[in-house]
């Protein structure tokens, strides 16, 4: 499989492809990609079997694209893992890296680095890892923007966009931080939270994209 199909079923997966039919808009924005071009690449994914395509409707998984898929994350995972705790990466470059590496690597060495990591539940940006079964756990989040006012949680999972990453870790907002929501901004403003004791401003947008337990 070329890495541009394993990069459609990697994104039609993250987006719920297992359960649910995925629309052409959904994955032309993630992909960054032109909607006739995403009609293309569904039409070739579905005659390899990997996707049940439906014209209007869209694209769910078959077990072997979601094998495919939970491969791909598995290695993604894995690499992130391994590339900030042991190699010092910040959490926008490790993401960066484990793309390019999740497609080459052998599913022996993947054994292996899972093994040496000590098979971590989680990357560092808080999304769990498959096992090599396809198991998965599947915690329940909401994001700081759905807390209350005086609501205190702990932060789980953030998204993985490169200029969101990098942002937070200039706030020092870490997974397993401690999180008070103060006040919401009036018209989509900053919020204001209490993170490990101190207290400090989260844009709106970025509060939608951090997640703490529910």
């Amino acid at each position: 499989m070329t890495r541009n199909k394993e990069d459609y079923i990697k994104e039609i997966y993250k987006l719920g492809g297992a359960e649910e039919q995925i629309n052409n808009k959904q994955i032309s924005e993630i992909l960054n990609v032109a909607p006739a071009s995403v009609t293309e690449m569904l039409g070739k994914l579905q005659k390899e079997e990997l996707i049940v395509y439906e014209p209007y409707k869209g694209s769910k998984l078959t077990e072997k694209g979601m094998d495919a898929a939970v491969t791909l994350l598995r290695g993604h995972r894995l690499w992130e893992v391994f590339l900030i705790e042991r190699l010092g990466y910040t959490w926008s470059e490790a993401h960066d890296d484990a793309e390019k590496l999740e497609h080459v690597a052998p599913a022996r060495l993947i054994d292996r680095l899972e093994e040496y990591l000590g098979f971590p539940d989680f990357c560092p940006h808080g999304n769990a890892i498959p096992r090599a079964d396809g198991r998965i756990q599947k915690p329940n989040l909401k994001s700081i923007l759905e807390m209350k006012e005086g609501e205190a949680s702990v932060i789980r999972r953030v998204t993985e966009e490169n200029d969101l990453m990098d942002y937070l870790q200039e706030l020092n907002i870490h997974i397993g931080s401690k999180v008070t929501v103060e006040k919401f901004g009036a018209l989509e403003g900053p919020v204001t939270i209490r993170l490990d004791g101190v207290q400090k401003q989260l844009s709106c947008k970025a509060a939608g994209m951090v997640f703490v337990e529910m």
